[in-house]
Order: C-alpha cells, then structure tokens, then sequence
C-alpha cells in the first residue's frame, strides 16, 4: 500500500549515522492532485502522490555527502570533480588533505556559509543517482552502488539505468519534475514558467524581499556575479511553483531520469547563464549522463515504496524545443 505523504524534512540525527557526523537534510514539499492531464507537449502526468525536493541539492549537502562516502578522498567513482573548486565558476568545495575533510576553499571570497546554500554544480548524471541511493540507504556509510538505481558499468556505458522497483529517493523523472514546476493543481492548468504564471519572469534579486515572478537567469546581464553567480536556493521567496518548489527555472538546470536519443539524460529549468525561453515549459534540454558543467545541477524526489510506475523513462510526445545532447 503505498503511503500518502505530507510535507516533510528528513531530519537525520548523527547518533543514527553511526560514526558519520556529516548528515543531510532534504526539505520536501507534497504533489499531489494524482492523475492529472498532460499539458498540451506530452508531459506532467504523474499516477501517485510524491515529495519532490523544494530546493536543488546544496552544495552544503554534497560536500556532506561527499564527506561521509569518501573520507579519505579517494574519489573512487567520481563523485568529486576539482572544478568545484579550481574553476571560477565552481561551487567551492575543495578536498583538504591537512584535515582530511572536503569543505569549502572560501575563495575567491566569502565564507564557507556564503556557498553552502548554493546549488551544487560539476555533477554528473550518476552523481545525481549514487546521491539518491545513499538517501535511500540511510546516508552515513549507506551504499552509493545498490538501491534505487543498480550502478554496473555496462548499465552505465549503455546508459540503461533505470530506476528500481522498491525505490525511495530518486533523481526525479521528467514527469514528476515538469508537475511540480509547472502544473496549477486544478484541471488541465499549466503555467508558462515554474513560478506560478503565464509572464516571463524577472532576473532580479530583490532584497529584502522578493516582489515574485524573479528567477536567476541572463536578461541582459546576470541575476548576481562573480564570485557566486548562483543564488542561494530559495532566495526567490515568493516566486515559488504551485507546489512550493524553488528554482525550476534557473541557477542551474536540472537533471531528469529521461533518456533522449539513447544517449543523453533529461535537462529542464535554464540556469544562470541562460536567457528566459530556456525556463519555458517548452524547453527540454539533454546532455550525456558523465556530463559535468558549471551550470548543471540537480533535484530529488521521494516517491511510493514499492515504486510501481510503470514508465518513468518516456517522455512525452509534444514537439519541443531543444539543444542536441551536450557535448562541450
């Protein structure tokens, strides 16, 4: 049977981490309305009520990730890429051999808490799966191999994987994505951008409080620069979806569970460096699952145990604009 979900923070404490002291909060906000229509490309049907993430995943959450799976800094499977921190558009988080901790490098300025609350970018695809599993797994030294996503290296290579009966938290699917961002939650509804209207958003931060309708985007000039470029999520607060969710459109695009071309995996939501049409409903972007750029991050969801959907990996059948699977 499966269970009806409210709004919830999985607050983890270290004592149920066993040794691990680096544990991850993922604030969550309830879709429900089950069974709604597809909008006019194809998608936002979603058959269950589902938690999807009210922010992208942080880059306080991935150093704490990162930290509690590899703490030696070894870096087996990749899940670290040095451009967090080495490039200028990174997110900062850096391995420190002296303390044999990833933390933040605090440079080019700022503090470590003046990146933590940023989208973590540099992450692949199967970054994005082998964090879901180690959600589901209990975090500490849960398994970042097995769980909702079965990580073999010929699944990998064919880019076949696909999510597992019994699944908890999961990299969203383009459906549950598109719902959340884009869907009114009465009828046949949907919204033109992910922060509840019809109307091309602004690319303002406005402070201290947030006018509505703003998203992190280029409109002739960036939302915020140098050194940050990312808005820390939510910083938009009352330019939320329907749904409560943060930053589907823009500061970073998101990956989806989608498989485009057989090759590539689902993009939505634009990012920083992007003008607004590619915030659009309209707009599915795609790149290859090792990908790892400065304006790619992602989101997760909690979903029904067992996961019983049937097709997660479709997507819908709308004629869309898109870019060609990211190759740079």
């Amino acid at each position: 049977m499966s269970r009806v979900f409210q709004i919830v923070c999985v607050a983890v404490t270290v004592a149920s981490l066993g040794a691990s002291a680096w544990a991850v909060n993922i604030e969550t906000v309830p879709v429900g309305n089950p069974g709604n229509p597809a909008d006019s490309t194809g998608y936002g049907t979603v058959n269950y009520q589902y938690n999807i993430g009210k922010y992208e995943v942080t880059a306080g959450q991935y150093r704490d990730f990162l930290n509690a799976v590899d703490p030696n800094g070894e870096n087996p499977y990749g899940l670290y890429n040095a451009s967090m921190d080495s490039s200028s558009w990174g997110c900062q988080i850096t391995w420190n051999s002296v303390s044999s901790t990833y933390n933040f490098s605090g440079s080019p300025s700022g503090t470590a808490a003046d990146w933590a609350s940023r989208p973590v970018n540099y992450v692949s695809f199967w970054d994005a799966c082998r964090f879901a599993n180690w959600l589901g797994n209990g975090q500490g030294a849960g398994s970042t191999e097995t769980g909702s996503y079965t990580m073999t290296s010929d699944g990998m290579s064919a880019n076949t994987i696909a999510r597992n009966a019994g699944a908890t938290w999961v990299v969203t699917s383009e459906d549950e994505w598109y719902k959340a961002a884009y869907y009114s939650g009465s009828g046949s509804t949907y919204y033109d951008y992910p922060t509840s209207t019809n109307s091309v958003p602004s690319n303002d931060l406005v402070e201290p409080t947030d006018l509505g309708n703003n998203a992190t985007f280029y409109d002739n000039g960036y939302t915020i620069g140098s050194p940050y470029w990312r808005t820390e999520v939510g910083a938009h607060e009352n330019s939320g979806s329907p749904y409560g969710t943060f930053d589907q459109g823009g500061n970073v695009w998101e990956w989806n569970e989608a498989i485009i071309d057989g090759s590539c995996r689902g993009l939505r939501g634009g990012s920083f460096r992007d003008d607004d049409p590619d915030l659009h409903a309209s707009y599915r972007n795609d790149g290859f699952p090792t990908y790892e750029g400065y304006w790619v991050g992602f989101r997760v969801s909690e979903v029904p145990e067992p996961a019983t959907m049937a097709v997660l990996m479709l997507g819908g059948i709308g004629i869309l604009r898109r870019r060609k699977c990211v190759r740079r």
